[in-house]
């Protein structure tokens, strides 16, 4: 009996369960927690309640709740049936929402502050102003430019100003490049332009300078003088003109000549003779059709005959060890010329010219062949009033500034504002129309140079 008893008080796994929640209900009212038997959510704004209230009933023979797809699906209904007469519009236009809370001013942000997003509409057409305020104040956190009236506004954010701070105490201040123009981009197609090598060719060639250079020989030479080398130096370029011979062979021969003179002392009667030897040696080298030995008796009025003047051609490549390849300032010339501007031939006819001045004035005998050439193209800019006057273009190339040129660049001034009444070749050379007739222009003012 004590048994059955024992059983009947028993409590049933119902019962049980119901225990259970009602224990849980009563520690989470303790703790502070809501009511974990809250009613169930009504209307979240996403139904036009106006019009299911007034106009939607059940039909007949149902009983259920309205759940979001269901009112979904009897709101199309109600407003088809409402709007029969009237034309269909899109659905997202036919979306009716609760109003959204309003968000205080002050938590609005500015337009300059965050640039427009895309926002797109939560089901049913449902917006959450306090998510987008947030999404728009991250975009703006994160971007140094927004939109304003139509304009792009910096701004400036603590990582920006402590990152300039960090460059500028470091001396690490941006400052734009030099505007290097790029000479070689219209020979791409050019074989004979050499575009891949020519800047490894004009490294060579400014290393290669320094080698076999002419001395200040005038003071081992008793019986020349500075004067009688321009003599016989003008004499050489009006025979380079009669024989019609390529710039190279000119620049070349009077290289050999202060080479010699560098190495053997010459008597004045066979200075003439050096020349000539020199000419013939610089034609075999760089023409593809040299004159003859007889060419040049004829024009020197047969004063050395064809043995001497093939014993001074053998003494000179002796004393020279045959060396004959060397950077003259011609090379150097091209490349600085095409540096200044190769469409401006007024101003490559005037670089030429200066060059050829170069040549006549001992005084530039021990400069390097790419001072030389730098210093008359900066002449040549000068007298023609180009500005600036010296391009990074031209340091690029030259690698050389404007103050390593004042001293060679007075020289060339000086000859030109001044010419020696007996040095009239190169002046005559240049005056003609083929050659722009830039020796005929005024020369440049040696207080420009200061």
């Amino acid at each position: 009996m004590a048994t059955k008893n024992h059983r009947a008080a028993a409590p049933q796994p119902a019962n049980r369960g119901a225990a259970r929640i009602a224990g849980k209900q009563k520690d989470a009212a303790a703790a502070g927690r809501p009511n974990a038997t809250r009613p169930a959510l009504g209307d979240i704004g996403n139904v036009a309640l106006d019009v299911l209230d007034g106009g939607i009933k059940l039909p007949e023979g149902i009983h259920r709740p309205i759940t979001r797809s269901f009112g979904a699906q009897l709101l199309k209904e109600a407003l088809a049936n409402k709007n029969a007469v009237a034309p269909a519009q899109p659905v997202a236009a036919r979306a009716v929402t609760k109003p959204a809370r309003k968000v205080p001013a002050k938590n609005i942000p500015r337009p300059e502050q965050a640039p427009k997003e895309n926002r797109k509409p939560s089901e049913g057409g449902a917006k959450h102003p306090e998510g987008n305020r947030k999404l728009s104040e991250g975009a703006a956190g994160s971007s140094r430019f927004v939109q304003k009236d139509g304009r792009k506004k910096h701004v400036y954010t603590l990582s920006t100003v402590l990152s300039a701070r960090s460059k500028a105490a470091c001396g690490l201040t941006e400052k734009p490049k030099p505007l290097i123009e790029d000479i070689d981009k219209f020979d791409g197609d050019n074989q004979l332009a050499l575009v891949d090598y020519v800047e490894d060719i004009y490294t060579f060639y400014k290393t290669a300078q320094h080698e076999s250079r002419p001395i200040d020989y005038m003071g081992n030479q008793p019986e020349l003088t500075s004067k009688m080398r321009a003599i016989l130096t003008d004499w050489l370029i009006e025979s380079h003109q009669r024989f019609d011979l390529m710039p190279e062979t000119l620049y070349l021969t009077i290289y050999i000549v202060d080479r010699y003179l560098s190495l053997q002392p010459v008597p004045k009667r066979e200075l003439q003779l050096v020349g000539m030897a020199a000419m013939l040696i610089a034609c075999k080298y760089e023409e593809i059709w040299a004159p003859e030995v007889n060419d040049f008796i004829q024009i020197s009025d047969c004063a050395f005959s064809r043995h001497k003047i093939l014993v001074a051609e053998k003494a000179i490549l002796n004393s020279m060890q045959w060396n004959l390849t060397v950077p003259t300032p011609y090379h150097f010339l091209l490349r600085f010329a095409k540096a200044a501007g190769s469409a401006d031939e007024q101003l490559e006819h005037m670089i030429y010219f200066f060059g050829e001045l170069a040549l006549l004035d001992y005084r530039m005998v021990t400069t390097y062949p790419s001072t030389v050439a730098a210093c008359a193209v900066y002449v040549a800019r000068l007298t023609l009033r180009k500005s600036p006057l010296w391009t990074e273009t031209l340091k690029h190339h030259t690698g050389l500034h404007e103050r390593q040129l004042m001293e060679g660049a007075r020289i060339l001034v000086s000859c030109h504002a001044a010419p020696d009444a007996q040095l009239k070749t190169v002046y005559e050379k240049y005056a003609a129309e083929k050659f722009g007739r830039v020796a005929l222009h005024p020369p440049a003012a040696l207080r420009d140079l200061s």
